[in-house]
């Protein structure tokens, strides 16, 4: 196990340093000079040779780099240009809010996807699963904007059932008063697609050559869809989850922009429309660093799951 992780680790290296490059050519040759967005439009050559001469712009190509690959190992991007806070701040203060929207709807996502994928696998082509499958397609082909407008002019609106938007101190108070509608919505649109794979994955295993041996040595139904199904679909719906888990930070930027939650979604729609470079090429990297941690992890938990399957 330990030689698995030390591998994979060092294997994260030259991946890492690719991420590193593709983003340094992007911003530096493909991005434009940065002095010219920052002196403004009526700066002279002076005010921007010297914003250069500031940022290091004006040395050559491989001191940037040098430059940029020691933000990355410091953790030190330096400030944001459109605020002139440090970025390590921004991103640490950013990320709270984020994970207390994200993380429970992670859990219930694949929560009811697992319990009602193992539910309607099993009433293959009966009326409830058509009717279920039909209501997933018209959910899916439905904007996330529609059931934002909807949901809050409803349930936040008209009934009062939660602020329509807004974010407080409190981990308690944003959890149970300003996080719950946003958790709903994004419920809403993320379990129609989920369920529809979950299923899939579950209906793969429920013809095989076990589930029916299970049945005839009389294994009550509900083991083997909890017991035998499900550990043997956990492993692609492991693999959903992990892969699903990086990009979500960055796909909530709607739900965060819409309901004023200070999250790092809503920074980088912040950042993209400042032209900050300095927040974006960090949420770039951290975000390449986490989606390749969550796919150790994932590989972890498929031992975990199965113990036939063998880490090499």
């Amino acid at each position: 196990m330990l030689a698995f992780i030390l591998r994979r680790l060092w294997q994260m290296v030259p991946t890492m340093a690719g991420v590193v490059v593709l983003v340094f050519l992007l911003f530096n040759w493909i991005g434009g000079d940065p002095a010219f967005i920052l002196a403004g439009k009526m700066a002279d050559a002076g005010e921007i040779a010297n914003i250069r001469r500031q940022l290091g712009t004006d040395q050559p190509y491989p001191v940037q780099l040098w430059i940029f690959l020691g933000q990355i190992l410091s953790a030190d991007f330096g400030n944001a240009w459109s605020t002139g806070e440090p970025v390590s701040h921004i991103l640490a203060s950013r990320l709270g809010p984020s994970l207390t929207v994200l993380l429970p709807l992670t859990l219930l996502e694949t929560a009811l996807g697992i319990a009602l994928a193992l539910a309607l696998a099993f009433k293959r082509g009966s009326r409830i699963d058509r009717a279920v499958m039909l209501a997933c397609t018209v959910g899916m082909s439905v904007s996330i904007l529609v059931y934002i407008v909807v949901f809050q002019y409803v349930l936040a609106y008209k009934m009062g059932l939660f602020p329509v938007q807004g974010w407080g101190d409190s981990l308690g108070v944003n959890l149970l008063r300003y996080a719950p509608l946003p958790i709903l919505i994004g419920l809403a649109v993320s379990l129609a697609p989920t369920l529809r794979l979950y299923r899939s994955f579950v209906l793969d295993e429920a013809g095989q050559d076990y589930v029916r041996t299970a049945r005839a040595k009389g294994v009550p139904e509900r083991r083997i869809r909890w017991v035998h199904v499900l550990r043997n679909a956990a492993i692609p719906i492991i693999t959903h989850v992990m892969a699903n888990l990086p990009a979500l930070l960055i796909g909530a930027f709607l739900l965060e922009r819409f309901f004023g939650i200070p999250g790092i979604g809503r920074e980088v729609i912040l950042a993209v429309e400042r032209s900050d470079f300095p927040v974006i090429k960090a949420i770039t990297v951290y975000v390449a660093m986490a989606t390749m941690v969550f796919n150790l992890l994932a590989d972890l938990l498929y031992q975990a799951v199965d113990p036939r399957v063998r880490l090499a």
